[in-house]
């Protein structure tokens, strides 16, 4: 976790933002559960998507976790998505 860390701190001081403000945590488990239930390609978009909320101001206080519950159950979603016409 040391180069994760590393690079953590360099990307935010790059980005201009406070690394303690950072849940790395909670966005690997939201990358981690987006690429195995969704599609791998879909977890650093999905990262990217919540980021773009977060930083207008419309992601809720537990967007990330409802993104990763929408991850866990991604069959069932799309299952009623396909059948809702």
């Amino acid at each position: 976790m040391h180069v994760l860390n590393e690079w953590t701190n360099l990307a935010c001081k790059e980005l201009g933002l406070d690394p303690a403000q950072v849940d790395r945590d909670k966005i690997l488990d939201l990358t981690k559960e987006v690429a195995h239930n969704v599609a791998r390609p879909a977890a650093p978009l999905t990262a990217y998507l919540v980021g773009l909320a977060q930083g207008s101001g419309t992601a809720s206080e537990d967007a990330v976790e409802r993104i990763v519950a929408l991850a866990k159950n991604w069959g069932q979603a799309t299952e009623e998505t396909l059948t809702d016409s």
